[in-house]
């Protein structure tokens, strides 16, 4: 006869898949789905900020385009513990130094997508523009940018996957996200198995919305569809 003190339950068990764990926990898991998301979100934002005139600088003075690409490169080099580590003596612990780390990570994707975008604009839209009078400001905004969205979109969902991996390891600054559950306890297995399910699926959800957010931005790169010939 099992003891009252303690009920023979799959929590007792640590199975990996616990229906009482999700019930009891739900709140848990929750709030650290929304924090993951909010460091995500934040994390590849900062990115996008100091991506774009990083890019805009590089294309400007190709001189430049060299070093700041492999500056950019050479950061996603640097293992994240490392990087975190080198960040803490001047941003502190928490939320400041992961969500500085992660938007550095992801410069390395984001600044070479906005440059590839940009230098895929055939020449002669660029002459058809400059023609009808568009100045430099005017043919970024209005030509060049439309055009180049389906590679920055690509850079941006590569950027948006990393960042919700890369995420977890902010654990170590008590930061984390779902990560903070999965190291918290890597014996509960319930525990670990709900993080790691909710961080895939916070990535396919992510991606999804942005490919759905490409193709509403970007109607003309749709294929035709092709009609049904008659017999």
């Amino acid at each position: 006869m099992a003891d009252p003190a303690f009920p023979d339950n799959c929590l007792t068990r640590n199975e990996w898949i616990c229906g009482r764990y999700y019930s009891t926990r739900s709140h848990e898991l929750e709030s650290a789905l929304l924090q993951h998301l909010g460091i995500v979100v934040a994390s590849v934002a900062l990115g996008l900020v100091l991506a774009i005139p990083l890019a805009l600088l590089a294309r400007r003075y190709r001189k430049l385009e060299g070093i700041i690409v492999g500056s950019t490169t050479a950061i996603y080099s640097i293992p994240s513990l490392a990087l975190f580590s080198l960040l803490v003596p001047f941003t502190g612990l928490g939320r400041r130094t992961v969500l500085i780390g992660l938007g550095l990570y992801s410069l390395t994707v984001l600044v070479r997508a906005i440059l590839d975008g940009l230098d895929a604009v055939p020449a002669e839209v660029r002459e058809a523009a400059t023609g009808i009078g568009y100045d430099g400001r005017r043919m970024l905004l209005r030509v060049e940018i439309p055009l180049a969205l389906p590679a920055f979109m690509a850079g941006l969902r590569v950027a948006t996957v990393s960042a919700v991996a890369l995420t977890t390891v902010g654990s170590i600054l008590d930061y984390g996200g779902l990560g903070d559950l999965i190291l918290e306890d890597a014996t509960f297995k319930a525990q670990v198995l709900a993080g790691s399910v909710l961080c895939v699926a916070l990535a396919v959800t992510l991606d999804v919305i942005l490919v759905i957010s490409q193709r509403l931005l970007t109607p003309w790169a749709r294929k035709p569809r092709r009609r049904a010939v008659a017999a």
